[in-house]
C-alpha cells in the first residue's frame, strides 16, 4: 500500500553493486560503529506504549499491514518518538523500541534467510533463522520522522548485508510487527520494510557471525529455527508454518 511515507521519502539514489573497496569501507565503518560505545549506552528512539497503542485501543500481537486502521494511526505516534539511553529501556516496559526490520527478495522472488553465530553478539538469537534485517533506530537532527525511519533502515541493511544508496520508493512500509508474550518482546516494536534487491548486491561483511541464504516462500520453514518475529511474519504474509 502506497502512503504518504513513501512519497515523502523519494530519493535519487539507487541501488549498485558494490566495489571490493566499497566493501572494505562498510565493514570498517560498521566495526567503528560498534566498537565507539557500549551497546548499553547508546542513545535510541522510543515511543512511550500508552502513546504507541493509543491506551491499548490499536494493541495487537503478531503482524498488522498497513491496510489494517490500527497501523496507520501507530504509525502517526511516531513523530511523539523520545531518545533514551538503551540499558535503561532494556526492562522498561513502558515504552517500545523502535526497530527497523526489512525483507528482502532477490530477483527470482526468494526470500533473504540469515542466521546468527556464536562469533556475534545478541547472543539469545544464536542458532536461530530471521528474515528481517535491522535494528535499533537513532535520532537524526533536523530531520521528520519519514527520513529518520528511512536512514537508520538504510544503515542496518549496509552494514549487516552491504546493501547501500536505498531508495526510498524501493523500500516499502508493510507492516508492525509486535510480540507481547515474550520479554524482549514487551519491550520492542518493529516497523516491517520489504525492499527488492539483486544477489549481486547482498554480501556478508562477517562471514564469522552471519551467514546467508536465499530461499522461496514454500521452503522457507525446511531446516530453520527461527526468533520469533519471522515466525509470526512467515506465517502470516507467506501464509507457510501454520
Amino acid at each position: 500500500m502506497n502512503l504518504d511515507y513513501n512519497h515523502h521519502l523519494y530519493r535519487k539514489y539507487r541501488l549498485k553493486a558494490l566495489s571490493d573497496f566499497d566493501k572494505i569501507k562498510v565493514t570498517y565503518k560498521s566495526v567503528m560503529r560498534r566498537n565507539t560505545m557500549n551497546k548499553f549506552d547508546e542513545q535510541i528512539i522510543v515511543v512511550d506504549r500508552e502513546t504507541i497503542f493509543s491506551h491499548e485501543k490499536n494493541h495487537f500481537n503478531g503482524f498488522i499491514s498497513m491496510e489494517d486502521q490500527r497501523a496507520l494511526e501507530i504509525y502517526e505516534t511516531l513523530t511523539k518518538y523520545e531518545v533514551k539511553r538503551r540499558g535503561d529501556m532494556e526492562e522498561d516496559e513502558r515504552y517500545k523500541q523502535l526497530i527497523s526490520y526489512c525483507i528482502l527478495e532477490n530477483e527470482s522472488d526468494e526470500i533473504l534467510v540469515y542466521e546468527r553465530l556464536a562469533g556475534g553478539g545478541e547472543g539469545r538469537l544464536h542458532g536461530l533463522s530471521s528474515i528481517g534485517i535491522g535494528g535499533h533506530m537513532n535520532r537524526i537532527d533536523n530531520a521528520q520522522i519519514e527520513d529518520v525511519l528511512l536512514e537508520n533502515a538504510g544503515r542496518e541493511l549496509e552494514e549487516e548485508v552491504g546493501v547501500r544508496d536505498v531508495s526510498a520508493n524501493a523500500l516499502q512500509l508493510i507492516g508492525f510487527i509486535n510480540d507481547d508474550d515474550t520479554e524482549v518482546g514487551r519491550v520492542h516494536i518493529g516497523l516491517v520494510f520489504k525492499l527488492k534487491v539483486a544477489s549481486s548486491d547482498v554480501f556478508v561483511n562477517e562471514t564469522d557471525t552471519l551467514k546467508i541464504d536465499w530461499k522461496k516462500e514454500h521452503t522457507l520453514m525446511q531446516n530453520a529455527e527461527y526468533e520469533s518475529w519471522s515466525r509470526l511474519i512467515i506465517e502470516s504474509i507467506y501464509n507457510v508454518g501454520h
